[in-house]
């Protein structure tokens, strides 16, 4: 009787954390609405304005996967280095050096044919992302050092690297702004080149006779990130890389016992967490602006630490989990301009965090009680 009512147990506890997310987003909805009935307006038209233009056409869906996009390739990159028991925060200054590389590889070396540019260019997005988690990976493997002081100072660093490199590669002004006598505002490089762009989606669908708005952002980028997620998938539950990489996260002790080279391990899972953060290059330079421009990568490292965590760090939860904030960015975005500036776009930064924080607080009761449950 004691074994079957400990089974059931488990069992309830189970359920109970995998839908931990659901509970967080209905009690983030919920404190949003208290919110917005202090502002004096409706919760209830206000969540269906801003579902409805979010994801009510298919213009809506196309910004919100846009929107998403990014977050998948940061969101994997926590997600990874968790399974390995590091807490890379640094991807913030890992997408600043891979998008620049990208950026870089598309506009010096413009003659090359799109079928070797692209895969060119999209290596050097992952390339630099990887090489800037390659240290704090190494500090931490060799020396000790936590990696969460070194990603955070390495994030500054690369901010004002890139900064300063596009102020060496800046683009010059154009005719009209030189006859205008208009400063550039936004320091930016060069436009990369043809070869090295990411199709949009909008032409792809009309040559199927599906109509797409032409104007939509939505580019091949989206469709790499779900291949990407798939990937981080594979290796992490079907291969041996995968499994001593987890292994290092459950139990270094342990792993090291069972002959699992633990500084290898976490140098390994730094450089493909940092990897997959510079692939935002991908969607941002080669499948958006076509150039590198420092105000558009503001907050989407950080941002990733908020999808992994509502994705339980696994694959298929980091891509749900970032399509619901892309949702919550461009809604939230159409209810401000829609509504007047009276529903602030400040709003929705506010249903995220409480999402991110009833996650964390639930994982963390349910993880006590089990505890209670086995010492009882």
């Amino acid at each position: 009787m004691n074994r079957d009512k400990s089974k059931k147990s488990n069992l309830f506890f189970s359920i109970i954390e995998r839908i931990t997310p659901i509970i967080a987003i209905i009690g983030a909805l919920f404190i949003g609405s208290i919110v917005i009935l202090l502002m004096g307006e409706d919760p209830i038209q206000v969540y269906k304005m801003m579902f409805g233009l979010a994801i009510g056409n298919r213009d809506g869906w196309g910004n919100v996967l846009f929107r998403a996009t990014p977050l998948i390739f940061t969101g994997l990159a926590v997600a990874f280095a968790f399974r390995c028991g590091l807490f890379n925060i640094g991807g913030e200054g890992q997408v600043y050096v891979g998008a620049f590389l990208a950026a870089y590889i598309g506009f010096t070396f413009a003659k090359l044919p799109a079928i070797l540019l692209i895969p060119i260019t999209i290596a050097a997005s992952a390339l630099g992302g990887a090489l800037w988690a390659a240290l704090p990976g190494f500090l931490k493997a060799k020396k000790g050092i936590h990696e969460v002081i070194i990603t955070i100072m390495m994030n500054w660093i690369a901010t004002s690297l890139t900064f300063y490199l596009v102020l060496v590669y800046k683009a010059p002004p154009t005719e009209e702004m030189r006859l205008a006598g208009v400063p550039q505002m936004i320091p930016h490089t060069s436009e990369i080149a043809e070869a090295a762009r990411l199709p949009r989606i909008a032409p792809l669908l009309s040559k199927i006779n599906i109509s797409f708005p032409s104007h939509n952002p939505l580019n091949i980028s989206f469709f790499l990130a779900i291949i990407v997620a798939i990937l981080v998938y594979y290796i992490l539950w079907k291969t041996s890389l995968g499994y001593e990489i987890r292994a290092v996260g459950y139990n270094s002790a342990a792993a090291e016992y069972a002959g699992i080279s633990i500084a290898k391990n976490i140098i390994l899972a730094m450089m493909i967490s940092g990897a997959l953060a510079g692939l935002v290059g991908t969607n941002e330079v080669m499948g958006y602006k076509f150039r590198w421009r420092q105000e558009l990568f503001l907050g989407l490292g950080f941002n990733g630490i908020a999808v992994a965590l509502l994705g339980k760090n696994h694959p298929l939860g980091v891509v749900l989990a970032a399509i619901l904030f892309g949702t919550l960015s461009y809604g939230g975005a159409l209810v401000n301009i829609y509504t007047a500036g009276k529903i602030p776009r400040e709003l929705i930064m506010v249903i995220q965090a409480v999402i991110v924080i009833l996650v964390v607080i639930s994982d963390e009761i349910i993880k006590r009680l089990i505890l209670r449950r086995k010492t009882e």
